[in-house]
């Protein structure tokens, strides 16, 4: 099923999500609380179904999130959480599976206990995953060093990969040392939870950035665009675009000539990028001489030379649009910049599509780092509300799982 970008003007509503997954965080609490001995059959089958409830909630947040604006990062959010939703659900069919067998011998405890050790278990589950990644995150950023030269932002996906692996060991290992009473052993299982909690939110949202990242750079915008924005990238000594700003160009060329092959409509090419200290022209020229060279008449040209940032490439190019009387907006750049980009298309109240050109294999790793940093940066009072619900959530169940 193909989701298209863009295509819903309304903005969904958070409580549409929030209301479901209270009530059944709500129901879990109180059914468990009423029976600890009862039907455990019964009980798994509620749980199932209102883990199937919020899964629900979720992806229909995400498409109606994607079809509304894919550039957000409540799309991080809602990817991340139905994984991990998922994750839970498949535990509780495993229970199924254990009542089965092992009739009599599991109780409705043993639900709780799903719940209560799914941070855990999450980690632990995926930790070939999460070690794969952390060494991907750290042989990237050396391969980027040895590109770019030592940059204190080339250096944050090397101390990403340390936080993720000593997270998890420190889980794994601190949480088979619990001895005392059992006031002693249950504030040890509040804070062991509690951390666990912290690295179930890191995980979530790690996912959630790979998801929206990839989905950002493989979708192909409709044919319909009135404007394609092509984003500079920096240029040759002799002012000539890079292989990486080329590599944007002609993916602006090869959506525009494919367009209008399609519907006849022809569009037109903003190129947006201003001239930097140590180069020879602006970007936004060089780019459109390379237009020129491919045959793209000078009316379908659109100048835009006084931006420094992706940021300022959205403004100026929005200013220009408008001033030439506006229309669909598609933009152009690398693959792992497509999200980042949608972003600040966003903010500047714009709303475009973006297309994805390849790149080095070793840009990917660390552009899901910027990403999950930018969104460390952003909404933190959002962030600050997940993260104690979370928190919350996980002393409750352990205060419930020590005083049944």
């Amino acid at each position: 099923m193909r989701i298209e970008f863009d295509t819903l003007d309304k903005k969904p509503h958070l409580y549409l999500l929030i209301l479901p997954v209270v009530i059944a965080a709500a129901a879990v609490f109180l059914l468990v609380r009423s029976t600890p001995d009862g039907n455990p059959a019964t009980v798994c089958a509620v749980t199932v179904s209102l883990c199937a409830v919020i899964i629900f909630a979720l992806v229909r947040a995400l498409i109606r999130q994607i079809r509304y604006n894919p550039y957000s990062y409540n799309t991080i959010y809602y990817a991340g959480f139905a994984l991990f939703t998922t994750f839970v659900l498949f535990n509780h069919f495993y229970l199924f599976y254990m009542l089965a067998k092992y009739s009599g011998q599991i109780t409705a405890a043993d639900v709780l206990s799903i719940w209560l050790n799914s941070a855990k278990n999450y980690m632990l589950m995926t930790s070939p995953f999460l070690l794969f990644f952390s060494t991907a995150l750290c042989v990237a950023n050396i391969s980027l060093i040895r590109h770019e030269g030592k940059k204190i932002s080339n250096l944050f996906g090397i101390l990403l990969s340390f936080v993720i692996v000593a997270g998890g060991v420190f889980i794994y290992r601190y949480d088979y040392y619990a001895t005392g009473s059992e006031f002693e052993v249950m504030m040890h299982d509040i804070f062991i939870n509690t951390v666990a909690a912290l690295y179930l939110y890191l995980e979530c949202m790690i996912a959630g950035v790979i998801f929206a990242g990839v989905l950002a750079a493989r979708h192909e915008p409709k044919k319909d665009k009135d404007f394609i924005i092509i984003l500079g990238c920096g240029l040759r000594k002799d002012g000539t675009p890079t292989p990486l700003l080329r590599g944007r160009i002609d993916r602006a060329l090869e959506f525009a000539r494919r367009q209008e092959e399609q519907t006849g409509k022809a569009p037109c090419f903003v190129t947006s990028g201003g001239k930097g200290a140590d180069e020879a022209v602006s970007e936004s020229a060089a780019m459109a001489d390379y237009l020129l060279e491919n045959g793209v008449p000078e009316e379908r040209i659109i100048r835009e030379d006084r931006s420094t940032s992706t940021f300022e490439n959205m403004k100026f190019s929005k200013e220009l649009i408008e001033s030439s009387g506006g229309g669909k907006i598609a933009f152009s750049t690398t693959n792992y910049h497509v999200f980042r980009s949608g972003l600040y298309a966003r903010r500047v109240k714009m709303r475009a599509v973006g297309m994805g050109a390849k790149t080095k294999w070793y840009f990917w790793p660390n552009a899901a780092v910027r990403e999950f940093a930018g969104l460390l940066s952003a909404h933190r009072l959002k962030q600050a509300i997940i993260i104690g619900a979370m928190i919350a959530v996980y002393v409750a169940l352990t205060l419930l799982a020590y005083n049944p």
